[in-house]
């Protein structure tokens, strides 16, 4: 076995840390995901090093004549090396002192066995060490084996310490594709989530949107551990009825999921666009369970997709206060149909546009509405044609990923002889709009269309505007 690095220069640091740990006495173990990642054929950026039988000082020591160290947890030994994304620790055991994630009481004891310090890890996965001179693995709870069987089993009973660990469960078996043994189902139902800051759950959440190949493994967990009772807006998708003939794969928690693994198989591989869209398909159906009535023998969700609006809101407000986040993922949210709409009734240019400006990524919308379509397994519905012809005609008029660029602006009106002032507003509004409906497709013509503007209100100009 060796790690898969391909930084030349980390490889040759993690050598370097190893052999001057051992010539002092101790011995260096690469830990957690780095050899996780390395026995799934990962390769890995950033390494975890353990270092056993050295005192904090003499660690510090060694560390500092060969590297800049950054103190990160001085009381409980761990050091980060300047320009390097190494974290070099010694074992340690964490004795729980109050509610919550970060309710610990944290020790250094770099005479505690392996397996002790492992114990304390969350899953077995990521419980395994390499010695990267001697080549050894060292397995104390069968990571290797979960691995093989792509189960996530936790490691011993302190798991149920620390709440977060259940949002990494979840976020881990959808980055892996694994599924949770059924025994820690068991105890992460037994959890409370116990006041968890927003940013950690906010980051779960991301990883799971931005490097999960199957979410639907991790919100399926979530549903079977409970958890889901955290966010009643996914809870109300459970035995949500949608009409068979459009949705044969069942109700909206179903096909939330569906279509949340169809953007997964699909994502960009920017995390900044992946969690916009991603976020979306996740809430795009939020409105329904407020709208779904039976009207003559059919079901029917009309206008779920501006109820939306609301739950998605007050689901992303507990996890994060990024507002620009909430504005673009309710945009996508409230506009996830037009696609298939506009295509339907042959729409202009004028529709394109406008649809740009409201929504200003056609291109993001246009992810949303394929993982809606292509998240209704058995139904005979082929390509998804609405979003090809949308993506043609935003191109052809230069919108497909930004918002149409105003030709006249205040510049130009100053050109013509105004003065700034409010006026400037109510005229570039209308500027806009024309430019918006086809009235005109060229500055010169835009000009113009101000011009008429002026001359109709009445507007007063200096004497020597010209165009």
């Amino acid at each position: 076995m060796e790690l898969k690095i391909g930084n030349p220069k980390l490889k040759e640091a993690i050598r370097t840390i190893c052999e001057s740990v051992r010539r002092a006495g101790g011995r260096a173990f690469c830990v957690g995901g780095a050899v996780r990642d390395c026995l799934m054929g990962r390769q890995s950026e950033e390494l975890d090093i353990e270092v056993y039988g050295l005192e904090p000082s003499q660690l510090e020591r060694i560390l500092g004549s060969r590297f800049e160290i950054l103190h990160v947890g001085r009381t409980f030994g761990v050091l980060k090396i300047r320009g390097l994304p190494i974290d070099v620790s010694l074992p340690r055991l964490e004795s729980k002192t109050g509610p919550g994630h970060r309710g610990f009481e944290i020790t250094a004891r770099p005479e505690l066995s392996y397996e002790e310090a492992a114990s304390r890890r969350d899953f077995t996965v990521n419980a395994m060490a390499f010695d990267p001179l001697t080549g050894e693995l060292i397995d104390p709870f069968g990571g290797m084996k979960d691995i093989q069987a792509r189960v996530l089993r936790h490691t011993s009973e302190k798991f149920i310490e620390d709440p977060l660990r259940v949002l990494r469960a979840m976020q881990f078996a959808a980055r892996f594709d694994f599924e949770v043994a059924p025994e820690t189902t068991a105890v992460c139902r037994r959890i409370q989530r116990e006041g968890l800051p927003r940013e950690r759950i906010f980051e779960e959440w991301r990883k799971l949107i931005c490097q999960g190949i199957r979410p639907s493994r991790g919100l399926s967990f979530l549903k079977d551990c409970g958890w889901i009772r955290y966010w009643p807006e996914l809870e109300a998708l459970i035995g949500c009825p949608q009409d068979p003939e459009w949705h044969p794969e069942g109700d909206v928690w179903v096909h939330t999921l569906y279509s949340m693994d169809a953007f997964a198989a699909e994502k960009t591989g920017d995390s900044g666009e992946d969690l916009v869209v991603g976020f979306a398909v996740l809430c795009h159906d939020f409105g329904k369970p407020f709208t779904t009535r039976f009207e003559r023998g059919k079901i029917r969700s009309a206008g779920h997709d501006t109820a939306g609006e609301a739950p998605t809101r007050s689901f992303l407000a507990r996890m994060t206060d990024q507002r620009r986040l909430a504005d673009e993922v309710v945009t996508l949210v409230i506009h996830h149909m037009r696609p298939q709409q506009l295509f339907r009734a042959g729409a202009g240019e004028t529709a394109v546009r406008r649809l740009a400006r409201r929504v200003g990524r056609i291109d993001r919308l246009v992810r949303v509405a394929r993982a809606d379509w292509e998240g209704r397994p058995g139904l005979e519905k082929g390509e998804f044609i609405a979003g090809r012809w949308l993506l043609q005609r935003a191109h052809e008029l230069q919108v497909q990923d930004s918002a149409p660029e105003p030709l006249v602006k205040g510049r130009h009106l100053i050109g013509l002889g105004l003065k700034p002032g409010p006026h400037f507003r109510p005229i570039l509004d209308e500027c806009y709009e024309a430019q918006l409906d086809g009235k005109f497709k060229t500055l010169e013509e835009g000009i113009l269309y101000a011009e008429k503007i002026i001359e109709r209100d009445g507007i007063e100009r200096d004497a020597g505007g010209t165009r």
